[in-house]
């Protein structure tokens, strides 16, 4: 990489707008994955780029089903997206696996977002491989942020990186289309940018590592309570990020109709508050093209729920005892 190949943005959510503007086209389509990060589908609508979405497969642990992807993909799709460490599922993927995704673009022609907000958040047996390595396979926009690694949520500096050595992004004027966007929107405040250096080259590996262990021991508490809940399935423990995704059994519960319906009776008994992974509530809007009671989709994945495990171990503890209480007061009676 050299510094042409990086554009500073205002936070990770400003490089998420900046792609998908530079790769939009008239009658466009993305591939994203599900369950996601969601504000993938609202910038999608925000650019009227058309999305299909492609499964990830949690009894593989939520890798990327790529059959489905090249039976998606057609002369209109021009990006699939990858997020890695995975939000909402805490998913690793190996580098065997990535570079089976990256070959499967090149073949459909198409190029890789890869979201890694989490990079090297990571503290199972699969090490995080940036997906920029690839790019020489086919062409890399990479993503990220200080936010997460650097724990500083809210400073607002991520980036955009294009891992392009056979120059198919300057061809096809996607570099310009990028540059393009940032010359007419805001930069990160001054301030962060200056701060920029001494955070990048003086923090030390005690502070990474005490962050991992931390996040280790946060997911081990989170996927052993989760396992003493019989409501409550998780296909793998997670490996990265901050979350994982967990199946709901609701034929176990006597008055509970469905993911929504358990978290919103979960928060109102116990204080404890989950994200369903299906429906979201109903809300009134008066937004152009949005019905009245529009009703949404968290992460399209009905009777699932994403649970996170970022704070203190007490507090971890103390929700996990609540969702268990939870269950047993609203268990199905034989």
């Amino acid at each position: 990489l050299s510094a042409d190949d990086i554009y500073v943005t205002s936070g990770c959510l400003q490089a998420i707008e900046v792609a998908l503007a530079a790769i939009n086209r008239p009658g466009a389509n993305i591939l994203l994955p599900r369950p996601g990060f969601t504000f993938y589908e609202s910038r999608a609508a925000y650019e009227h780029l058309q999305v299909r979405h492609f499964d990830l497969l949690p009894d593989r642990g939520w890798e990327v089903d790529v059959d489905a992807i090249e039976a998606l993909a057609d002369d209109n799709t021009v990006a699939i997206v990858i997020i890695n460490p995975g939000n909402p599922c805490g998913s690793v993927y190996s580098y065997d696996h990535l570079k089976m995704v990256a070959e499967t673009a090149r073949k459909l022609g198409i190029l890789v977002i890869a979201d890694e907000v989490y990079g090297h958040l990571t503290f199972g047996s699969t090490p995080f491989v940036p997906m920029g390595i690839f790019g020489s396979i086919v062409p890399v926009l990479s993503l990220g942020s200080i936010s997460k690694r650097w724990v500083v949520p809210g400073w607002r500096l991520g980036w955009l990186v294009t891992s392009d050595p056979n120059g198919i992004l300057q061809k096809s004027g996607i570099v310009e289309s990028i540059t393009g966007f940032l010359n007419i929107s805001t930069d990160p405040a001054t301030f962060i940018q200056g701060a920029i250096p001494q955070i990048l080259e003086n923090t030390k590996d005690d502070f990474f590592s005490k962050v991992i262990v931390t996040l280790k021991e946060a997911a081990d508490k989170c996927f052993d309570g989760i396992r003493e809940v019989p409501c409550l399935t998780c296909p793998k423990k997670p490996e990265g990020s901050m979350f994982v995704m967990v199946k709901l059994n609701v034929s176990l519960l006597e008055d509970i109709s469905d993911d929504l319906d358990f978290c919103m009776k979960l928060a109102k008994e116990e204080s404890v508050i989950i994200v369903p992974a299906g429906k979201i509530r109903k809300i009134q809007v008066s937004l152009t093209k949005l019905p009245q009671n529009y009703t949404g989709m968290a992460f399209g994945m009905k009777n699932w729920l994403r649970i996170t495990f970022a704070c203190e171990i007490s507090a971890l503890e103390d929700g996990l005892r609540r969702i268990k209480a939870f269950h047993q007061r609203h268990v199905r009676k034989q």
